[in-house]
């Protein structure tokens, strides 16, 4: 017997299909225009030095995307276009399930299409998307769960749940903050109607394998004394970050997703809660809301909560679609248009664009930057950009003062760091100046130790020297040698 498909509906969904790839492609794209513009990223540097120490844990994070990023050194290279690669194909592989998402709510050509301009134009997308890091990855997992979910609600097969947990097991050897994605997915099963899967094997086949993925890290973790709570505890003491009050920490979510946006998520938020259609995937609604008191209360930044939205603006979709479908149908063109320009107006605070000295001046013409994560950030540039100057320069001058120690002196010295970047620094372009591996007591190069050093010479980075006179017979100030 063979199941027949009217012939509307396949033209429907093949043309879904269609402005889902080509927004992903339009996604995928600006990347890999924009990834070479500037140079590599603080993080990028430390990251590449964690890929060369590949373990099951690390101080501030768990493996996975480690592991991603050494398996694309060794098959593409170190160039910083192949480094950023993968962040750009996750990027656009965020669009393209932000689309699928909305297609599986019931959306038809403008629910997907206002989605999946909402994906691409948000800033958190355009910048997460555009350099390495594990927040490149962490939508594409959130989301993926989330597909999965919405075709459960559906009433597809109860096996997606072993997909489900597949994906969120390597969602939190990819990021720890998906253990508050996964508190919010637990309460909102609770609180709605969904809740009958607890009486279903399946969704406890879901945790165990979400488990059995993440144990490996768990138990990296107990094996070295729990070094990630112990980071997080201290942070949370210290002034690293900017403390939100609830208003600030909401206004600054309209900022990361694109204004223009708002009215989508909102809509989004609005019908899976108050419409008869939406509250089948009310779910998403309490997910969202459980994480945001989550991170507001635990005082996290801002940005933690973006990965969640593409959700939101899949409804929103679904929801404008409905609601404009036999009146003002012009509003769904005009939001369209205005999602994309606003997202060309701010894509220059989020993805290098301009040149420095033209992005300053334009921050300055539209009166806007980004929000500010860290207190110890005050240079004119955002902190994403500023923190991708310098760091070859840096090298070539610690080289240069490495080079002229006294023999005796060049072969006992070490060369400590205040931080990961500048030690990440000094690991990737070091060996061209002939420069031994950094040594420093930052995040996880604290675990690495003191490598081969003597004890007897160090260069310190970024320090002024009163502080290592208690430490050393003898400090002298190399900076202008």
């Amino acid at each position: 017997m063979r199941e027949l498909i009217p012939a509307a509906t396949q033209k429907r969904s093949g043309s879904e299909l269609t402005l889902i790839i080509l927004f992903s492609v339009v996604a995928l794209v600006v990347h890999l225009l924009t990834i070479g513009r500037y140079g590599y990223f603080r993080d990028e540097l430390y990251y590449i030095a964690c890929g060369r120490h590949l373990a099951f844990g690390y101080v501030d994070q768990p493996p996975l995307s480690i592991l991603l990023l050494r398996l694309s050194q060794i098959l593409l290279g170190n160039s910083l276009f192949t480094i950023r690669l993968l962040p750009a194909l996750a990027g656009a592989a965020t669009v393209a399930i932000t689309g699928l998402i909305a297609r599986e709510l019931g959306g038809r050509g403008w629910a997907v299409a206002l989605a999946c301009a909402g994906s691409l134009c948000a800033l958190f997308s355009l910048a997460v998307g555009n350099f390495f890091s594990m927040n490149a990855f962490e939508p594409l997992f959130w989301m993926g769960c989330i597909y999965l979910l919405v075709r459960i609600i559906n009433g597809g097969s109860p096996i997606l749940w072993l997909w489900f947990g597949a994906l969120l097991g390597l969602s939190l050897e990819n990021k720890h903050s998906t253990a508050f994605f996964a508190g919010g997915i637990f309460v909102a099963l609770l609180l709605t109607s969904e809740r009958r899967h607890f009486g279903e094997k399946w969704i406890w086949f879901d945790g165990l394998i979400a488990f059995a993925i993440a144990l490996p890290n768990v138990l990296w973790q107990l094996q070295n004394h729990w070094p990630t709570y112990e980071l997080l505890s201290n942070i949370a003491h210290s002034d690293k970050n900017i403390a939100l009050s609830p208003a600030q920490f909401i206004v600054q979510q309209i900022v990361f997703m694109n204004p223009g946006t708002l009215p989508l998520w909102l809509a989004g938020l609005c019908w899976v809660f108050g419409s008869r259609e939406g509250r089948r995937y009310m779910a998403l609604g309490v997910i969202y809301l459980v994480m945001l008191a989550e991170f507001i209360i635990l005082h996290g930044k801002s940005y933690y909560l973006a990965p969640a939205y593409p959700m939101l603006l899949a409804a929103g979709g679904v929801a404008l679609e409905r609601v404009f479908a036999n009146r003002l149908r012009w509003f769904k063109l005009a939001l369209l248009v205005v999602i994309v320009l606003t997202g060309a107006l701010f894509a220059p605070l989020a993805i290098p664009i301009l040149p420095p000295g033209k992005l300053v001046a334009y921050m300055r013409a539209i009166h806007q930057e980004p929000p500010r994560t860290e207190t110890s950030h005050t240079a004119p540039l955002p902190q994403l950009f500023a923190d991708q100057f310098g760091w070859q320069e840096m090298v070539a001058s610690v080289a240069h003062v490495y080079h002229h120690l006294r023999p005796e002196d060049e072969k006992r010295a070490a060369i400590f760091c205040q931080n990961y970047g500048e030690a990440g620094a000094i690991d990737f372009f070091g060996p061209k100046f002939g420069l031994p591996p950094a040594i420093s007591g930052h995040q996880n190069y604290f675990l690495w130790g003191p490598r081969d050093w003597s004890g007897e010479v160090a260069l310190v980075l970024d320090t002024r020297d009163d502080n290592e006179r208690e430490q050393f017979a003898s400090v002298e100030d190399l900076a202008k040698s």
